[in-house]
């Protein structure tokens, strides 16, 4: 395949010589993204000719993606795919982001069982607000990380008030699910125990696609929405959609026990994500998220 035009030439000038053998991947739902050979090495590109930008002084998607990647790498626990650079649109230029190509390998277990313990020792980073200096993007749904020092606060207002005030204007929050939802926010602390959580720097879309095993057998951390916030959120994330084998939650736990209660709110935690899908995608969504609202709401 060949590249727009705009983007070849922005590449080039990043990478200091042109693309030369260039093979379509998968990106997600969001972006296109490409395997790129050039005199430097081999690149994944990522490009988008209308990426999300909600604000003035809300960071660009790729922009976002590159800081979190880069906030990632410096806690040194789990691998992550370094940035060359980043550009926003300009021109007949998509905006795009170019990154190191992770060669992926096939021994899934030994890197499962290597992530669970990595993350452990990601979440062991920590700081003293939850929430995060910039906001950035839950796939392409902004993420709003305006600090907190109170995790049921952050996790109510932030998180499941900012879906629910995205969800209503969508035509997505029908009075019964809208009630249930508020009340759930409104008694989060019945679930939570605020003196038992700490604000742990957290991946933020920890589902399996978002993690590879490398072929050096080593696991890499892919496609961020990083903020810090309670370690169970994460965990949670990663039970919602399948992807990681029993060696990661035991290399987890090993490493770092869990917290008396913790099964009780894995659905509590999800409910972010899925009511971020049932934006995303629409009502398809709807029964999985009334479904843990009937749970914790009646």
């Amino acid at each position: 395949m060949t590249l727009p035009s705009g983007l070849a030439a922005a590449l080039e000038m990043l990478l200091g010589a042109p693309p030369r053998q260039v093979q379509l991947v998968s990106g997600g739902d969001i972006s296109q993204a490409a395997r790129v050979e050039a005199a430097g090495g081999t690149f994944l590109v990522k490009w988008h000719a209308h990426p999300p930008r909600p604000a003035a002084g809300w960071p660009g998607m790729f922009e976002a993606e590159a800081r979190g990647l880069q906030l990632l790498a410096s806690a040194k626990t789990v691998r992550v795919p370094a940035v060359l650079g980043f550009g926003e649109p300009a021109g007949n230029s998509p905006a795009f982001i170019a990154m190191e190509w992770i060669e992926r390998g096939t021994d899934s277990q030994r890197a499962a069982a290597a992530l669970g313990k990595g993350l452990a020792a990601l979440h062991h980073r920590t700081t003293s607000v939850y929430g995060l200096d910039h906001h950035n993007y839950c796939g392409a749904t902004p993420q709003d990380n305006t600090q907190c020092e109170s995790w049921v606060e952050f996790y109510g207002e932030r998180r499941l008030g900012f879906q629910l005030a995205l969800a209503a204007r969508r035509g997505l929050m029908p009075t019964a699910r809208r009630g249930r939802l508020e009340r759930v926010i409104a008694g989060l602390d019945r679930w939570i125990d605020e003196s038992a959580c700490q604000p742990s720097l957290l991946h933020g879309d920890l589902w399996g696609g978002n993690w590879l095993a490398g072929a050096d057998g080593e696991p890499a951390l892919i496609d961020p929405a990083v903020y810090f916030g309670d370690r169970e959120a994460e965990l949670a994330m990663c039970r919602l959609f399948g992807g990681f084998p029993p060696d990661f939650y035991r290399a987890y736990d090993h490493a770092w026990p869990p917290a008396p209660g913790r099964d009780g709110r894995i659905q509590l935690y999800q409910l972010y994500h899925v009511l971020n899908h049932l934006n995303l995608f629409g009502e398809s969504y709807g029964g999985h998220v009334d479904a843990i609202l009937r749970r914790y709401a009646g």
